[in-house]
């Protein structure tokens, strides 16, 4: 049975202070320092926050939305809807052109539409994997040179908001290129273009000459500090503008540097410990176990989340009671308390008990590195927890880019595997449309309660929001009672930024520096 020590955050700072290896930025340059690498700039298998980030500046969509819901324009000036709720029709600005000089008109818009549907090329990211599932997409057209359509299948209250989610590009560059040339060479529709990447160090994009949108600065060069000291000593230096991922212990020397200062904000997305309850992982040691409901519910006892919080991550947090951010929640639900003793009573009563060894079963938990904070030290944590009452836990830490995020791609990890997945504040719906279909690309531990997908037809078919609020509840509590992930809680963002870039963090992880300038 191995054993983990839970909690290993130190609260003086170390960091790395070696001779500086990069030059200052430059007037006309931001420097943006991430945690974790880029695996893709194909538009249609972009998934992960990061590898999201850096492609919006590359990519424009046909409107933006903020992070309270407000929807305004980007390459498209007007959209109408149809009665139906079934046509969304959108009319773009004059004058757009992709970063190759060829005109974006509407064929463009509808091209990339249909090209991420297309199953021939198996695309898996987040177009395809969430917005496409979520609304039913059916196909888009061409009205005219500036009116797009896009059809959908079914009725859906934030359909604007997802596809505002969609990266729009030229069709004839696109045809031109194979896949794997449009994963490497993007050719974009935004402010800034790529000018060079070298994967596993640094992604440089350039500004665009007459750009479809403003952008102030003239280059923005993304990093790769996997270390977290050394991403800090790069900040305190001057090197580095902003940073992702702070370490909790590195906190105070950011603060006490007097060049640089942490933005502290209450992140959305949801952080949890997943549970594959495919057939494939039910045949693995401990997945027959988690396919049990009661067995999945017992577990949700085992874990003191507020403690990780406030040993691992440096702040306190209330635990999540599923996969909606608070003030969206089912109000009703009061989050699972640590109570260890009840954890063992219900895996006995499950049909678990503990073996002569000590141990119930065995089982794989597997999780990616650099990604979220402090992920190493919360993910040996909760092994720990599960070793307590009875689990012999084999934690699996991965690299997250090259190794990670293509098993999340393929749904393919587990049976327990530690995971966070971006949310909203302005709407519950979208946090829940990450399950929106058994067969959701985002639907990482192949769910299948009737209870929960059965129900997203009456949210569409509700007249009120009223109706459809009672709904939601209903599922939220079935999600709470025998959902597949075991409940962790909403990450804290801890970004360091320089005293020299006027940079304000939001909570949905969204680094978008478009109109970011110097102080």
């Amino acid at each position: 049975m191995r054993r983990y020590m839970p909690f290993l955050w130190a609260g003086t700072a170390s960091i790395a202070l070696a001779a500086a290896v990069h030059a200052q930025p430059a007037d006309d340059t931001i420097v943006v320092g991430l945690s974790a690498d880029i695996t893709t700039f194909e538009p249609a298998n972009i998934s992960s926050r990061d590898n999201a980030n850096i492609a919006r500046h590359i990519f424009g969509t046909l409107y933006t939305i903020s992070g309270d819901g407000t929807v305004s324009p980007d390459l498209a000036e007007n959209l109408e809807i149809s009665e139906d709720g079934l046509a969304y029709v959108y009319t773009l600005r004059e004058g757009l052109t992709c970063h190759d000089g060829e005109a974006l008109t509407a064929e463009d818009a509808a091209y990339t539409f249909n090209r991420a549907k297309d199953p021939a090329n198996q695309f898996t990211g987040n177009t395809p994997g969430f917005v496409f599932s979520s609304i039913g997409f059916e196909s888009a057209e061409a009205l005219d040179d500036r009116r797009v359509q896009i059809n959908i299948a079914r009725k859906n209250p934030i359909a604007f908001g997802l596809i505002a989610e969609v990266y729009v590009h030229c069709k004839d560059s696109y045809e031109a290129m194979s896949l794997d040339e449009a994963a490497a060479g993007p050719i974009g529709s935004g402010p800034y273009r790529l000018a060079s990447w070298t994967r596993g160090s640094d992604v440089v994009l350039e500004k665009v000459e007459n750009p479809n949108s403003p952008a102030n600065m003239q280059r923005i060069v993304w990093r790769i500090i996997p270390e977290a000291s050394t991403r800090s000593a790069e900040l305190i230096a001057g090197n580095v503008d902003i940073i992702t991922n702070v370490a909790p212990d590195q906190i105070d020397a950011v603060n006490a540097s007097g060049g640089a200062a942490v933005q502290a904000v209450q992140g959305t997305r949801r952080m949890y410990v997943g549970f594959n309850l495919s057939p494939e992982f039910a045949a693995q040691p401990g997945g027959d176990a988690i396919q049990d409901p009661a067995v999945r519910r017992a577990l949700q006892y085992a874990v003191d989340v507020p403690a990780i919080c406030s040993q691992l991550l440096n702040f306190e947090c209330v635990r999540a009671t599923g996969i909606v951010n608070p003030p969206n929640a089912n109000q009703s639900l009061t989050p699972y308390p640590y109570d260890p003793e009840m954890a063992e009573k219900l895996l006995d009563e499950a049909g678990w008990p503990r073996q002569a060894d000590g141990t119930r079963f065995a089982i794989k938990f597997q999780a990616g590195q650099g990604r979220y904070l402090n992920d190493r030290n919360v993910v040996l944590a909760i092994g720990q927890y599960l070793e307590d009452v009875g689990l012999d836990v084999e934690v699996e830490l991965m690299e997250w880019a090259s190794v990670y995020v293509p098993l999340i791609r393929q749904r393919a990890v587990g049976p327990l595997f530690f995971l966070g997945s971006g949310g909203a504040l302005w709407s519950p719906l979208y946090d829940m449309t990450d399950l929106a279909k058994v067969e959701s690309g985002t639907n990482y531990t192949h769910w299948n309660d009737p209870r929960w997908f059965d129900r997203w037809a009456d949210i569409s078919a509700a007249t009120t929001q009223e109706e459809q609020r009672v709904i939601i509840d209903e599922m939220l509590q079935v999600f709470y009672d025998d959902g597949p992930w075991l409940h962790m809680y909403f990450q804290p963002d801890f970004y360091g930024v320089s005293s020299r870039v006027d940079f304000v963090a939001r909570p949905d992880e969204k680094v978008y520096l478009f109109q970011t300038g110097l102080n």
